[in-house]
This record gives C-alpha cells, structure tokens and sequence, in this order.
C-alpha cells in the first residue's frame, strides 16, 4: 500500500476513533488545559510549546531509567501549535537523557483530527531521529492504542523497541524495583539509603564513604579512558549483588565482574539512594537561579553556594568533582565532557524535595553541575576541612 494510501487509512480510523469516543461530544473536551509549572521561565527557549505540558519528566521507570511522556491530550488545535517546534523541542528534551538509557511512554488518548499532526511530519520526525536517540531508547510504550495506532505501527515498526528486546537481550525477567530498601534499622555496614553522617558514625569518623572512595580509586586506575564511562548500564541483578555486599559490610572485587561499567552505576546509584541529595534539598532554588546570573559571574555564585553546605557534604562533594574533573580531562579518549557527565550526574547530586524535578529544571541543574566540573579548582580552591582527602 502507498503512503498516500496509510494516509487515508489512517485518517479513516482516526474519525472512527472519535466516533466511537462516548465520554465527550466535543472535540475540545479532549485537549487539558496547558500544565501550570512554576520553575517554567518565559525566557525558556520553547516556552510557546513547553507551556502545554505535552513532554513531561515523569521519574524512573523499575529499571532506573528516565521515563520521558508524550501526552496527546495535551495538545492544542494544530493552528495553535507549530509542530514543528514541538518536533525541535522533543529533541532537545531527549538531548538532556539521550546519554543514558531511558524509556519514552506515549499516552495516544486526546488524539483527534484537530490537534494530530499530519503523517508528513511523523515520517520527517522519524527521519530526524538519528542513532544518538535510538541507542539507549530502551523502551517504548503506548497507551490506548487504537486501529490508527496499529496502521502507524506498520509504517514505523523499527522506531519501536519493547521491553521484551531489552529482556531477551538480558536473557532474564527485570525484577520488579530496582532499588534496594535498606533493612529497618539498618546494618552498622550500611552504605546504600542511609546518610552521610551514618556512614560516618559507622567508619570511625572518615568523610568519604567506603563505597564512594573504592568506586572512584577503581575507576581512576582502569577506566579513564574507557569510551561511554558513566553512559552504559549494567546488569541489574548485578548491581543488586553488589550493593548486598556493600551492606553487609562484605569486599568486593571489580575485577571479579569484568564490566567496568559496574562500579560506575555503583557510584551513580549511591548517590542516587541518599535520603537527602548531596548538594541537599536548601540549595535546589538557589542553583535553578543559575541560568539568571550573568554568565561571567555564574562561576563565582557556584562557589557561593558550594560554600554554604554543610562540611561534611562539602568534602564529599569535593572529592567526587575532582574525580569527574580528572574524567573530563580524559574526554578525547572517554568522549566524557563535562558536558556529558553533568547530565549524567545532575540529577544524582540534586532534586527537589518533593517530587521529581521538571523538564524546565534541567537546564539549571545541568549548567550547574558542569560548572562544577569545568571549573572545579577555581570553585573548590578557598575552603579546607580538617582529614579531607582527594582522590
């Protein structure tokens, strides 16, 4: 069948779809009006399109991937919405994740003949996604699915990628959460859900965590160079495993895995499991005003509000940014820019403390991180703790 031919086809099973719809006789009962998110700035470059809330950060997924949706009912009539900006803002929401595995949940429900956008444009869509968004795209989901849905998947079968590749691949079932509660009181060798100063008490008062300190000292010594160092995931059972053996105060040896992507998701999942983020829950307004700061000053506010963290995550922080400087000092062979590793990592030193952070905090939280990296002597430079060590 031709493309002009999916088209009529589709166009027919989209007014059955319609048709067929008993909760509402208008179409404009279909569209929600635009999501109000108070950390969207005006001066947002996609502000006329992120102000509908079609693209949303919705959390992690039960694999601890970034979960990004797509919801239909979002969208406006097509004469109030340029698609083909909301196909430039797509990417350059997936850009902020595309380092890393993620998954795309499509909510089809609120689709109608007014606000669909037209089969010319999802072909070009698909076009304009190249490898960097496939890659690490490890799900996709939809939700109700209609015949149209069933007509587009013929035409656009490869884009979708099931869990069920990711699991054959894996050669095993996903378990059903992957983060690990920690026991209730938790072990003295706690290491992962538990606090800093825990940690601390448990390990005669040195700063660094152990499982942060044998990360780092491993990761220094054999994976420099390695390409992708922090990008790729690991297996999930393994991970479990290991951070089992961290709590329990056991040893554990990287060699042993022969995956030197293993320590790496260790230490971005410490990270991840603190109850208070390491930059802390009274720093996030304050760093989401970066992008207001003039940018010849943005170092010198960084370092304003480094300096007033507590000490204790002053130092771990410290030393982690001076092993993610040395990473990005490796980038002609890791491909790790600072860049990179803030979006990897800008999302495991901070969030808010309710809730997930948004689309639109991102840029912030990013910028800010790789400021950290960048600039990492000029910001960490005028403040010494007592039994502090560096990588």
């Amino acid at each position: 069948m031709s493309e002009i031919d999916y088209e009529k086809l589709a166009e027919i099973e989209l007014q059955k779809d319609e048709a067929e719809d008993t909760q509402s006789q208008q179409e404009e009962m279909f569209v929600s009006p635009p999501l109000e998110d108070p950390e969207l700035n005006i001066n947002h470059p996609y502000y006329d399109v992120a102000r509908h809330g079609i693209i949303q950060l919705a959390g992690d997924d039960n694999s601890g991937r970034k979960v990004i949706t797509f919801s239909c009912c979002r969208m406006p009539p097509s004469h109030q919405l340029n698609h083909t900006r909301l196909l430039e803002y797509l990417k350059y929401t997936l850009d902020q994740y595309v380092e890393n595995d993620y998954t795309v949940v499509y909510f089809h429900y609120g689709l109608k003949s007014m606000n669909k956008p037209s089969l010319k444009w999802l072909q070009t869509a698909y076009k304009e996604f190249e490898r960097k968004y496939k890659k690490n795209l490890k799900a996709l989901y939809v939700v109700h699915p209609t015949n149209f849905i069933k007509i587009l998947w013929n035409i656009f079968k490869p884009l979708i990628r099931h869990d069920e590749n990711l699991r054959r691949k894996q050669k095993g079932k996903l378990p059903p959460v992957v983060k690990i509660p920690p026991p209730r009181p938790p072990l003295p060798t706690q290491q992962f859900g538990v606090s800093l100063q825990y940690i601390k008490d448990k390990n005669k008062g040195e700063l660094i965590p152990p499982v942060m300190k044998e990360t780092v000292s491993y990761l220094k010594r054999k994976g420099l160079q390695v390409e992708g160092l922090f990008r790729r995931s690991a297996s999930i059972q393994t991970i479990k495993d290991v951070q089992k053996l961290y709590n329990q105060g056991k040893s554990v040896n990287f060699d042993d895995y022969h995956d030197i992507h293993i320590p790496a998701v260790i230490l971005k999942t410490f990270l991840r499991e603190l109850p208070q983020p390491l930059l802390t829950f009274d720093c996030y307004d304050h760093i989401l005003g970066i992008t207001s700061v003039e940018s010849s000053l943005r170092v010198t506010r960084c370092k304003q509000i480094i300096q007033e963290l507590p000490e204790h995550n002053y130092v771990v922080l410290k030393y982690l940014i001076c092993f993610l400087h040395m990473v990005s000092q490796e980038s002609i062979y890791n491909r790790m820019t600072a860049s990179s590793l803030a979006c990897v990592f800008g999302l495991n030193l901070i969030w808010p403390s309710k809730g997930t952070a948004s689309l639109s905090a991102l840029v912030p939280l990013n910028l800010f991180t790789e400021l950290l990296i960048d600039f990492y002597m000029n910001i960490f430079n005028s403040r010494t703790v007592p039994g502090e060590i560096l990588p």
